[in-house]
């Protein structure tokens, strides 16, 4: 109860929408590791200082106590006024790396040592000029809407004794495609050799110069009714590849949608037409990057 109180309380202090100045109030600053002995040390000359009656060790224990104190202020200018803006992804895919980019920039040049910490990443980052980018990568290990986790900056400088640090809740979410998966591929066999699949024609057409003679229709021509060619129902699309739910190998909902997102990646490498349908939901043909974003996306959206 009291950690889902503290998530809650941190969600509404640090919600992050994309760009944002660091203030002081958006800085939590505390003794960091190797402060505690640090402590632990002034808490000794002190104790040794009054029980001794020596000036000198007092006098050292109050110069080390002004160095702690000189590190809270320090290490809180590493953060205070930095500008902060996050740029995520519209879409992702399972298996490949999601980068989120960050710009970092301070109104006046000083040197900064900071930290960057996603999930259990951390990157370190000498900011050493007024603007500054930093890329982070994760990986999203299922398909569907995906929320990102926050994001912490920190800094520990000038002696370790102190870390300043703030969070980035961010809102944003987006979608994750499915992992591609490749399988001996029967169901482009139709529209790789040009043949149509089906046993049935939709109609007859009067032949024209250019058309082969393996789709004219014998029979009629043998009754001396002229030279007519089959016409198949999707004959006009042999040279477009077809990707459909329905007719995909498999009986895992997570397995069908992997199977398509193979097959979008070769139509895409090979430069091919292609179509996408699921259930009452359908891409029509095309190819290119665009084509490829709206087939990813139905493909993360897709429900069982």
């Amino acid at each position: 109860m009291p950690n889902s109180t503290l998530q809650k309380w941190l969600s509404a202090r640090f919600q992050f929408n994309g760009n944002k100045q660091l203030k002081q109030r958006d800085i939590l600053v505390f003794i960091y590791k190797q402060g505690y002995l640090y402590l632990v040390l002034i808490l000794i000359t002190f104790i040794a200082g009054i029980n001794y009656a020596n000036n000198l060790i007092l006098g050292f224990c109050f110069l080390i106590s002004a160095i702690l104190c000189m590190s809270f202020y320090l290490t809180f200018k590493q953060l205070h006024e930095l500008q902060i803006e996050i740029t995520v992804p519209e879409l992702g895919q399972v298996g490949k790396t999601l980068p989120i980019q960050l710009n970092i920039r301070q109104d006046k040049l000083k040197i900064k040592y900071l930290f960057i910490k996603l999930d259990e990443q951390i990157y370190p980052l000498l900011l050493d000029r007024l603007e500054q980018q930093l890329t982070v990568e994760m990986l999203a290990e299922r398909r569907g809407l995906f929320s990102l986790p926050n994001i912490q900056i920190y800094s520990t400088y000038p002696f370790g004794l102190v870390r300043a640090w703030s969070y980035f809740y961010l809102k944003s979410e987006l979608w994750i495609a499915p992992k591609a998966a490749y399988f001996q591929n029967e169901y482009q066999s139709a529209a790789d050799t040009g043949l149509p699949d089906m046993d049935e024609y939709k109609e007859l057409r009067s032949f024209q110069a250019g058309d082969a003679l393996q789709w004219v229709s014998w029979k009629q021509a043998a009754r001396g009714q002229g030279l007519y060619v089959k016409q198949f129902e999707d004959q006009q699309d042999l040279n477009v590849i077809h990707i459909e739910y329905a007719k995909m190998p498999s009986t895992e909902h997570e397995e069908k949608l992997s199977l398509m997102m193979g097959l979008v990646e070769q139509c895409e490498q090979q430069q091919a037409q292609y179509t996408l349908s699921i259930e009452n939901l359908k891409i029509e043909q095309g190819n290119g990057r665009l084509h490829m974003h709206q087939a990813q996306l139905l493909l993360a959206q897709a429900s069982p």
